[in-house]
């Protein structure tokens, strides 16, 4: 079983249909994305994606793979920075998973951070909070696109 290192959700007052425009859309995509980075890949299961720009003066580029594309449903890719001081091992890459699904006036938006390895690390537990904080910003950052 997978552990859950975080977990964000947040209900966006719009259909899922424009959710999920709104997340595989690389020019709407930069206006949520921590670091308003800038995301290219073409959204298949087994592709490259990256995340470019810039964070607290620091130039960074972050890459992973495409993990699940289940329009309207299910988002679903690797990640790893190296900002955050670790080899570019699968150990050190976490996936995250944005889950959509039917609500009241909406679309309720849950996004969960694993690790690629199912574990979750010391580190991991004394970073949760940063981890939600982060993940909670971008969900509302999110909201103000799809909602628009």
């Amino acid at each position: 079983m997978t552990d859950v290192v975080a977990e964000v959700s947040t209900t966006i007052a719009a259909p899922r249909s424009a959710v999920w425009h709104a997340l595989t859309d690389a020019e709407l995509s930069s206006e949520y994305t921590l670091g308003g980075a800038t995301v290219e890949t073409d959204w298949q299961v087994g592709s490259p994606v990256t995340w470019t720009g810039e964070w607290n003066g620091q130039e960074f580029r972050d890459k992973g793979e495409i993990l699940a594309n289940e329009p309207e449903q299910r988002l679903s890719y690797s990640h790893w920075s190296p900002m955050g001081g670790t080899d570019d091992a699968p150990e050190n890459y976490h996936v995250v998973t944005l889950s959509l699904d039917e609500a009241d006036g909406g679309t309720l938006v849950t996004l969960t951070q694993t690790n690629l390895d199912g574990s979750v690390s010391d580190d991991d537990r004394e970073h949760r909070a940063d981890f939600e904080r982060n993940w909670a910003t971008m969900l509302a950052d999110l909201r103000s696109v799809a909602e628009r």
